[in-house]
């Protein structure tokens, strides 16, 4: 089998749920940083790899995979992880509990969105933290809302990880980061404690991968 590369970003969402996964498949991986800060996902070398000019890239099983979604599946079809059920019906409820967060709140919150919105505004001192929460923390209310679908066992939909976890935990980190309230949403809480309790979700979180200062 071929060795498997990630590149990818430590604080990028995408990135970070990649990283879960691979950890959850006990595969291991070369880290390759592209620096979204220093502009380094727009060179040339980087649009080789994916011409959206967006990071995860994943190197695997002689494939280069783009796209979170996309990458999570096919380690959760090859791997059999078990991010989601089989059958169709509570497969399609969960899938859609994890889109509401990749989908709907992560590409607004999105960091080069937020800048776009913050240039736009003039600059004004509250962005692009204003933005940030403004759409944040509603998605994650009405996440929470959804849960109670859902026996805390104690993850997200059941005693395992599953897509809807590893979706989530980004979006905490966002949350905390930009100051989004979510003290009143117990159920993500619960599922924030399990998760942080999980060797594959600790290893994967940002601050394991932040750049060390020279």
């Amino acid at each position: 089998m071929s060795e498997t590369v990630l590149f990818d970003y430590w604080r990028s969402s995408a990135s970070y749920r990649v990283r879960i996964a691979l950890n959850l498949a006990g595969i291991a991986y070369e880290a390759v940083s592209v620096d979204l800060v220093k502009g380094e996902h727009r060179s040339a070398e980087h649009l080789a790899r994916n011409p959206q000019g967006f990071v995860p890239v994943l190197e695997i099983d002689g494939l280069r995979l783009t796209q979170s979604l996309a990458i999570l599946d096919y380690l959760d079809q090859t791997r059999d992880l078990g991010l989601l059920p089989k059958d169709p019906g509570a497969r399609v409820q969960s899938q859609a509990l994890a889109h509401s967060i990749a989908v709907d709140i992560h590409p607004v919150c999105n960091l080069q969105v937020a800048k776009h919105a913050t240039a736009l505004s003039g600059g004004t001192d509250d962005m692009p933290g204003e933005w940030m929460t403004h759409f944040i923390r509603p998605g994650l209310h009405a996440f929470e809302t959804l849960l109670q679908a859902y026996d805390q066992k104690p993850f997200c939909t059941g005693a395992t990880p599953s897509l809807a976890d590893i979706c989530l935990m980004p979006q905490l980190y966002n949350a905390r980061r930009w100051g989004a309230d979510v003290s009143d949403m117990p159920r993500l809480l619960g599922v924030e404690a399990a998760c942080n309790a999980h060797p594959s979700f600790a290893a994967a979180h940002p601050d394991r991968w932040a750049p060390t200062e020279t």
